[in-house]
C-alpha cells in the first residue's frame, strides 16, 4: 500500500473513531513505542505492587509483549468532564472495570472490527494493564499527538487537559505517526496540581537524570511519588461509597479514586 493510499485510510479512520464515540484520536509507529521514555525507564524502577497493579507470571515486570507485524498504534481517548465523575468510578465485577474503561473498550472493539471486515486490516485489541500484554497509553497519546506529559505526570489535552481517558490499539499497517505536537502548557504554569495533592506525591524529588540516564522523567522533573499517590488511592477505596443504579449499572458499592490534580489544571476548561 503506497503513501498516498495509508494517508487516506488514515484519515477514514480518525473520522471513524469520532463517529464510534472518540472524543480525540491519533496514530503513533510502534517502533517509536518501544523506545519511549516510559519503557526506558520502567526497567529501572523498583518494582509497584499498589492499587492498579497485577500480577502476572506470564509477562514480567520489565517486559511488553508485542505482536510480530504490528506496525501501528491507534490511541483514543473519551473526555471525562468534572460532571460526569461516575465514568471513573471502580466497581467490582463491572465489565471494563469503570464505566468510563468499558465505554473505551466498546470504541475499540467497533473500530478494530470495521478494519477487519472493511479495510481487510490485522488488529490487536490490548489490555490494559502492562502486566497483561498493554502498552504505556501515556507515552502512546504523546507520540500520537493527543496532548504532552504534564507536571501532574498526566497527558495533558489541549482540548480537554488531563480529563481524559485512554485506549489505544495495534494494526498491521504503517501509518505515519500524528505527533507529538508542540504544545506544553506546563512549562510557565504555578502547577495548582502539584498544590492540591493531598498526599503530597509531588513534594520532592525522587527521580534524576543521573540515576535513570534520560531527561524525561516521572512528573516531568522526577517530582512524582507513585508511593503516596498510593496511599490515597487506598483511602479512596477503603472509602467505597453506594452508587445510584443506572441503566448500564446495578447500584451497589464503587470507588471514587481522586481526581483533584486533574480538577485544578486549567487547560481546557473552556
Amino acid at each position: 500500500m503506497n503513501k498516498k493510499a495509508l494517508q487516506a485510510i488514515s484519515t477514514q479512520i480518525m473520522e471513524k473513531a469520532k463517529e464510534c464515540g472518540a472524543s480525540l484520536v491519533g496514530m503513533a509507529r510502534v517502533e517509536d513505542l518501544k523506545t519511549s521514555p516510559s519503557h526506558f525507564i520502567h526497567e529501572k524502577l523498583p518494582k509497584y505492587e499498589g492499587i492498579g497493579s497485577i500480577n502476572s507470571e506470564k509477562i514480567g515486570k520489565k517486559e511488553v509483549e508485542w505482536p510480530e507485524n504490528a506496525q501501528s498504534a491507534i490511541v483514543i481517548a473519551i473526555e471525562h468532564p468534572k460532571d460526569k465523575p461516575e465514568l471513573d468510578w471502580w466497581k467490582d465485577g463491572f465489565a471494563g472495570g469503570t464505566e468510563g474503561n468499558r465505554i473505551l473498550i466498546s470504541i475499540v472493539g467497533e473500530l478494530s472490527e470495521w478494519l477487519e471486515k472493511e479495510k481487510g486490516m490485522g488488529t490487536w485489541k490490548l489490555p490494559y494493564h502492562i502486566e497483561k500484554g498493554g502498552i504505556f497509553l501515556k507515552d502512546a497519546a504523546v507520540l500520537a499527538g493527543l496532548g504532552c506529559i504534564g507536571k501532574n505526570n498526566m497527558v495533558v489535552t489541549p482540548e480537554y487537559g488531563p480529563r481524559v481517558r485512554l485506549r489505544a490499539f495495534l494494526t498491521n499497517k504503517p501509518f505515519l505517526s500524528t505527533g507529538p505536537r508542540d504544545f506544553d502548557p506546563c512549562r510557565k504554569c504555578n502547577m495548582p496540581c502539584r498544590k492540591v495533592c493531598p498526599q503530597d506525591a509531588f513534594k520532592q524529588r525522587i527521580y534524576s537524570e543521573a540515576n535513570f540516564g534520560l531527561a524525561q522523567l516521572p512528573g516531568r522533573d522526577g517530582a512524582y511519588d507513585r508511593l503516596q499517590c498510593n496511599i490515597q488511592m487506598v483511602r479512596d477505596k477503603e472509602g467505597a461509597l453506594e452508587s445510584p443504579v443506572t441503566t448500564a449499572n446495578s447500584g451497589g458499592k464503587s470507588v471514587r479514586y481522586c481526581r483533584l490534580c486533574e480538577f485544578s489544571c486549567p487547560v481546557g476548561r473552556q
